[in-house]
């Protein structure tokens, strides 16, 4: 795996876990407000579209490095909208990064 795809696959990595725990909070935030009256959680919201915007950008880079089709990069953007998803995207698009290259991880970067 050449060092660019490996450092876009961690950056993607973090970012899916980011976006996948965000969303559970999102989630325990519209429970809360919606359900219970209690706006504890009200500032959560713009740091999740902030961290899901994050997580578009990183797909998109590891996207371009690793030459998916663009129909790929929507799938994969599309799964940290789903509560859960994102964990199991995350796991599949790290497996098939890494069978491309060899099946060497993403931390063997050297040549």
């Amino acid at each position: 795996m050449s060092p660019a795809v490996g450092a876009a696959l961690r950056r993607f990595t973090v970012m899916a876990f980011l976006v996948g725990v965000g969303l559970l909070v999102l989630c325990l935030h519209l429970v809360l407000k919606y359900g219970f009256d209690d706006d504890a959680l009200d500032w959560w919201s713009p740091l999740h579209g902030l961290l899901f915007m994050v997580y578009l950008v990183a797909t998109v880079d590891l996207g371009l490095k690793d030459r998916w089709p663009l129909a790929r990069m929507v799938v994969v953007m599309l799964a940290g909208v789903v509560p859960f998803f994102s964990f199991v995207m995350e796991r599949k698009v790290a497996r098939q990064v890494q069978r491309r290259s060899g099946g060497r991880g993403a931390d063997t970067l050297t040549a």
